[in-house]
């Protein structure tokens, strides 16, 4: 049996021809790793077990419509880097993540076959997604590497869409729900809670004035944030969890700001400007409102610590 004790994470094609001699491989964008997607990855682990060979998982740096619909993309669940760290705890072998560029997009579906799972992946066996399409036009489908994948060497396997409660899991589905402050179904469809990775940098120091100096997050211009509103959650800096009552608005007290994201982490103290943070969001406690005066303000973040400790810190 062929598996590799820590994922192999590849960049481009010029990584390619892996030097393993055949492989078992599926393709995605697989933006939030949910279940559906986990369905998919698990397949082809799987399968590569039975087979004693590696398992690839082949990804993107962005999302496809950022190129073939510029200003229509949506946002993302996951960075790049979180979207590895996901795949990797599925038991994937190697992640490929490809460069998808408007030459890449105008690649005949025949073109990616030949040069990424044939000559590139030696690809033994695909399992893909039921909605999976690929190539120029999306005229590549699950179907046609059904068919024509015998001819090229490999057979090919499609792997259907996961429902929970007659409700399709999608990253449509869950960016919507948290778009509007739901984070119900995005917790089920993932299978986890939500988190929002950034960088914390300065901010105008409102909340140290307030009583509760808060982090403020630096995120990628792609992610999306949630719906405004005040949350309970965990902020993990370092790799170690510190309960966290999190805002995301614009300071409406203080005047109208670009939407961002702050957190307030309790029982904690100490410098962590400029460092790498994960918000993890628990549960939604209330709308964002614009108080008359900052004593307002303080008084009920005063309350969204109280409740976030209750519902975080005795879990």
């Amino acid at each position: 049996m062929v598996t590799l004790d820590v994922m192999e994470r590849l960049q481009g094609l010029g990584a390619l021809p892996l030097a393993a001699e055949r492989t078992v491989v599926t393709v995605g964008f697989f933006d939030g790793v949910h279940l559906g997607h986990r369905a998919v990855l698990g397949r082809t682990v799987e399968v590569a077990r039975e087979r004693g060979l590696p398992s690839v998982a082949v990804t993107f740096d962005r999302h496809p419509r950022e190129v073939l619909t510029p200003g229509q993309e949506p946002r993302l669940l996951t960075t790049v880097d979180r979207k590895a760290d996901l795949i990797d705890e599925t038991g994937i072998d190697v992640l490929l993540v490809l460069e998808f560029t408007p030459e890449f997009s105008r690649w005949p579906a025949e073109a990616f076959i030949t040069r990424v799972l044939v000559d590139g992946l030696r690809a033994a066996h695909c399992a893909m997604g039921a909605n999976f399409t690929f190539g120029h036009r999306a005229a590549g489908t699950v179907e046609m590497l059904i068919e024509t994948g015998p001819e090229h060497g490999f057979t090919a396997e499609r792997v259907d869409l996961v429902e929970i409660d007659g409700r399709r899991v999608s990253s449509s589905s869950i960016r919507d729900a948290l778009a509007n402050g739901d984070l119900g179904w995005p917790g089920v469809a993932l299978g986890r809670r939500f988190v929002l990775d950034g960088t914390v940098v300065s901010g105008a120091g409102r909340g140290q004035g307030l009583g509760y100096p808060t982090a403020n997050l630096r995120t990628g211009p792609r992610l999306l944030l949630p719906g405004r509103g005040i949350y309970a959650g965990r902020a993990l800096v370092d790799g170690r969890p510190h309960v966290a009552a999190i805002s995301v608005g614009t300071n409406p007290t203080f005047g109208v700001e670009p939407l961002h994201v702050e957190a307030y982490l309790l029982d904690f103290d100490g410098d962590i400007v400029g460092s790498e943070i994960a918000v993890e969001f628990w549960a939604y406690l209330r709308d964002e409102e614009r108080f008359d005066t900052p004593e307002q303000l303080s008084d009920a973040i005063g309350e969204d610590v109280r409740r976030t400790r209750e519902l975080v810190a005795g879990t």
